[in-house]
């Protein structure tokens, strides 16, 4: 390029020029330092804690169609994980919303994944006192993840039960979300090495918690959904989970599920973000019910993508010309 550059007329040096100098924001955008940049570009200190301890907290909200899918509780649920580890954003939530917002705006992604983070920071060399540190507030949106693909959603996911716990909650609180993910991580290795698509961990005492990224539900032998109360985040869409069932008619019951329950279910499913309710067709190698997606997990996978739709869960995004200048 440089000889390219070196060998072009003047307009054409200029045109490069201009060129290069645009931010290429198609894979997405991010915010960090208080600039926007591509994707592709942002970056964190080492030395901040957030990378060097995982002391930090996150939310994910999703754009679907141009809009934001329930926006307001994402940012309640951040603040609050904020105020749980002692850690301040330096954003109110309606600025927080118009830096996430300008990250789509800038990437034109109309399906998006979304994260706003805070980390740590850095206090003082030789320090180790976190309250001298100057916390850190990072954004970016890129395009929409699926925890599951195409052909998983399809026939359903293979799901293990592992013998690994779950950090407790008297330790590392589950329902302020956080990126202390080891124990997910060995769980998920031992899955995948044992042909599953993906784990969910114990609590200890013999029952079911939550997945690297989930929630877990299922239906029972009853014909009851049940759902665990304890020791898991407290999901946005294990939320629309709850309201739509309620809304449905459906019987629920949010409290401990013990792993014999979920082996014998009619129906297993979980609830992410990244894909909302995801089928479980086999438990540790065995068929869930019939094998195949079922009835309950079927409706409740159309009714989580029609409230997408809903102008109480959905905030437009405001798509018209932008720059990066401050």
């Amino acid at each position: 390029w440089p000889r390219r550059w070196a060998r072009s007329p003047p307009e054409v040096r200029h045109a490069m020029s201009a060129q290069a100098a645009t931010p290429d924001y198609a894979q997405g955008a991010a915010y960090v330092g208080g600039q926007y940049v591509p994707i592709a570009e942002a970056r964190i200190p080492i030395t901040d804690w957030g990378f060097l301890r995982s002391d930090a907290t996150y939310d994910v909200v999703t754009v679907w169609d141009g809009a934001f899918f329930r926006l307001d509780a994402h940012l309640e649920r951040f603040m609050a994980s904020c105020a749980r580890f002692r850690l301040d954003p330096g954003l109110p939530p309606a600025r927080i919303a118009d830096v996430l917002a300008r990250c789509v705006r800038l990437s034109g992604l109309r399906a998006a994944y979304v994260e706003m983070i805070v980390t740590r920071g850095q206090p003082p060399w030789g320090s180790r006192d976190p309250r001298q540190a100057v916390n850190q507030f990072h954004a970016f949106a890129v395009p929409y993840v699926w925890i599951a693909n195409e052909a998983q959603r399809a026939r359903g996911l293979h799901l293990a039960v592992s013998s690994v716990q779950r950090i407790p909650s008297t330790s590392v609180d589950a329902r302020a979300k956080n990126y202390h993910w080891n124990d997910l991580t060995m769980g998920l290795l031992g899955a995948l090495d044992g042909g599953a698509d993906t784990v969910v961990l114990s609590d200890g005492a013999g029952h079911v918690v939550e997945g690297p990224g989930f929630n877990l539900f299922c239906v029972n032998a009853q014909g009851t959904i049940v759902t665990p109360a304890e020791g898991v985040l407290e999901g946005i869409t294990r939320r629309t989970v709850i309201e739509m069932a309620a809304a449905l008619g459906l019987p629920l019951q949010v409290r401990a599920l013990p792993a014999a329950e979920l082996r014998g279910a009619r129906e297993v499913f979980l609830s992410s973000s990244g894909g909302g309710v995801l089928p479980v067709t086999r438990v540790d190698g065995a068929p869930v019910g019939d094998g195949a997606v079922g009835p309950v997990t079927r409706q409740l996978v159309d009714t989580y993508w029609a409230w997408h739709r809903d102008p109480r869960f959905a905030t437009p995004v405001d798509y018209g010309p932008d720059t990066v200048s401050e």
